[in-house]
């Protein structure tokens, strides 16, 4: 298996994703109280999103770790993203609970969408070269989240 085709296979799909979450909000549905539409998008978008990121730093990260020491402070930088993208995934997932309006609702998906936007690019420049030869034997649903 080719896990640099595997990692940008679910990167397009969580990127899919948060597109369809951006536009249930943009639907000009009231947010408050949230629709269940909305609702639906932010809690499957903030799901596959962190555990894509448990995956990773589970499966995925430890074998890049054993096969290239060398990428030790990139996978360092690459975790610390997915802790500050989890604090921001809290952070839509308690306004969306709170029936907060559009526009609060929009201000958390774009900070999510700026970090996740430039956490992937950050992540497939440092890692796919690798990701082409490295040998893990792991489900992909387990070491890159259940896309």
């Amino acid at each position: 298996m080719a896990w640099s085709t595997e990692l940008r296979r679910v990167h397009a799909r969580l990127r899919d994703a948060l597109t369809i979450t951006r536009e249930a909000l943009a639907s000009g549905e009231p947010a408050s109280p949230a629709t269940r539409e909305l609702l639906l998008f932010c809690h499957g978008f903030c799901t596959a999103l962190t555990r894509h990121h448990e995956g990773e730093d589970r499966e995925l990260f430890p074998a890049v770790a054993a096969a290239h020491p060398e990428l030790a402070g990139t996978l360092r930088a690459l975790r610390q993203d997915h802790s500050m993208i989890g604090h921001l995934v809290g952070g839509l997932e308690a306004a969306v609970s709170a029936a907060q309006p559009p526009e609060a609702l929009a201000a958390h998906l774009e900070g999510i969408a700026a970090i996740m936007e430039s956490h992937f690019r950050y992540e497939e420049r440092s890692l796919l070269r690798v990701l082409e030869t490295l040998g893990l034997d792991a489900d992909p649903g387990d070491a890159l989240g259940p896309l």
